[in-house]
């Protein structure tokens, strides 16, 4: 009577250690793929090329009255800058 049950509890078990066997197998199987395609773009790729580019911004004004030159300053990040000559002049 015991081996009635005991047969159909054998199978169900086999399947279910199969199954969970053949689960963790695909599982392995998908993240070692992600893991090489995630190697072969970063040797692809290169990081070092890109470089942000450099926005021109408006942090001041520069006025002619008569013969003196006025600077008048939006951000006050750059007069030390302009203090110590730190810029370049450009003719248009």
């Amino acid at each position: 009577m015991s081996l009635d049950l005991l047969i159909p509890f054998g199978i169900l078990l086999i399947l279910v250690v199969y199954l969970i066997y053949s689960r963790n197998k695909f599982e392995k199987d998908i993240v070692n793929l992600y893991e090489k395609k995630f190697d072969d773009w970063k040797e692809n790729s290169d990081f070092s090329e890109k470089e942000d580019k450099v926005c021109k911004e408006l942090v001041g004004l520069i006025f002619k009255e008569g013969y003196n030159i006025e600077i008048e300053l939006f951000d006050n990040s750059v007069k030390s800058r302009l203090e110590r000559g730190k810029y370049s002049i450009k003719d248009k």
